[in-house]
């Protein structure tokens, strides 16, 4: 799973680096906007692209999946919790909101250093060339999918989100437990989003922009 998710991520910002420079993720375009890369106005029309483009893809998965696919994966939602039957009726398992947070933060945090870093990095970007950069981002966001789940070994927890569009479209379409802790999935991000454009101001500007 967290291989197709590599090759996903890879492939749709290959697709989409020539028309926005690959801002297919809230994280990367708020993260963009803090350091100065972009404006904070075009990071707000990006935001907006992007959910949307999440609800229309949940759509999209709705109708071509049966029910029991899309009850079993919730239509590829950001889930904490899932009820379960039990001999003493309904059981709601997953992990706690305190950890979903923490690991949201720290892997969305991971994700901005690790690779965003070498995107926003004009020399590096450069030397490295679109394709590998692009795949160097997939990789990151694969492997930290990967032991999210493999750390927390939580039936019921999907892993991180780190992009809340993508949380929000499978919400807003199926909705029930897709609701439970949804604020973790934005408020995580927005915070390591912070963070991270802190840490920048403490290096010379001329290493990220130049």
């Amino acid at each position: 799973m967290s291989f197709l998710v590599a090759v996903t991520i890879t492939v749709l910002l290959l697709a989409t680096f020539p028309i926005s420079g690959g801002h297919i993720n809230p994280v990367v375009s708020l993260a963009a906007s803090l350091t100065g890369v972009i404006s904070l106005s075009r990071a707000a029309i990006y935001i907006l692209a992007q959910c949307v483009g999440g609800v229309l893809g949940a759509l999209a998965l709705q109708s071509v999946v049966n029910t029991k696919i899309e009850q079993t994966f919730s239509l590829g939602g950001c889930t904490l919790t899932i009820v379960v039957p039990s001999a003493n009726g309904p059981l709601v398992i997953g992990l706690e909101t305190r950890q979903a947070l923490w690991l949201e933060i720290i892997c969305t945090f991971v994700f901005l250093f690790a690779s965003i870093w070498i995107a926003f990095d004009k020399r590096q970007a450069k030397h490295l060339g679109r394709v590998v950069v692009c795949s160097i981002i997939g990789v990151v966001v694969g492997l930290i999918v990967f032991i999210s789940t493999t750390v927390t070994s939580t039936k019921g927890y999907a892993g991180v989100g780190m992009n809340p569009a993508r949380c929000l479209g499978p919400a807003l379409i199926r909705g029930g437990h897709l609701w439970n802790g949804h604020w973790v999935f934005w408020a995580g991000p927005v915070f390591a989003c912070v963070a991270f454009a802190l840490y920048t101001k403490l290096i010379p500007s001329q290493l990220l922009h130049n």
